[in-house]
């Protein structure tokens, strides 16, 4: 599982420096935890995500008087998005197509060639996230699976896939948080430095 964390960082790492993106996806819990990576790495976690210089000058052209308090009031963002957010895309989507493909539909529209898709389901067979890992792969997205023990139908589409050691799907949502916290806390620290380990 070390390994492919590891590679895990080293993928997002890769492909943020060269402008792609993270857009995550989940069901029940899964969704929580696919909103709570967003939030670890659209601003600071472990570590103070000050605007660089540069940031601020562009801030000071354009709001002069208030470049302390927008610069302060900012952070340094990992783009990410997760595709559990809203409620009128899904149920719009639900209602007049197949709702097995709401996260696929959103992939489509918002996933580019170099981003990664964190796609989790505890089973590995959620057929929504399946259908998702699918599009990503026509879309040229990469995909970092979460999964339980066996990793389903998902971890054949994967990229990466790190199986927590557990068959239960409350142990298996128990393994995945300091596993993505151990995620977000390296790449945090390899894209801004002087991080956690």
């Amino acid at each position: 599982m070390a390994k492919n964390i590891e590679a895990a960082v080293l993928l997002l790492k890769d492909n943020l420096l060269n402008g792609g993106k993270v857009l995550t996806a989940g069901n029940g819990g899964s969704a929580s935890d696919a909103e709570h990576i967003v939030g670890e790495l659209m601003k600071g976690f472990r570590l103070k995500r000050e605007l660089t210089d540069l940031q601020k000058q562009d801030i000071r052209r354009l709001c002069p008087d208030e470049t302390d308090e927008i610069a302060g009031n900012l952070q340094q963002a990992i783009p990410a998005i997760s595709l559990v957010s809203g409620v009128a895309l899904p149920t719009a989507f639900s209602n007049d197509l197949n709702g097995d493909y709401v996260f696929a539909q959103q992939l489509y529209g918002l996933g580019n060639k170099g981003d990664v898709l964190i796609a989790i389901s505890t089973s590995g067979n959620s057929v929504n996230i399946i259908n998702a890992a699918k599009v990503a792969k026509v879309k040229g997205v990469h995909i970092i699976g979460l999964t339980g023990r066996s990793g389903g139908e998902l971890s054949g589409f994967t990229d990466i896939c790190i199986k927590a050691p557990a068959d239960d799907v409350a142990e298996i949502q128990e393994f995945h948080l300091p596993i993505y916290h151990c995620i977000c806390s390296q790449i945090e620290s390899e894209l801004f430095g002087q991080g956690c380990k």
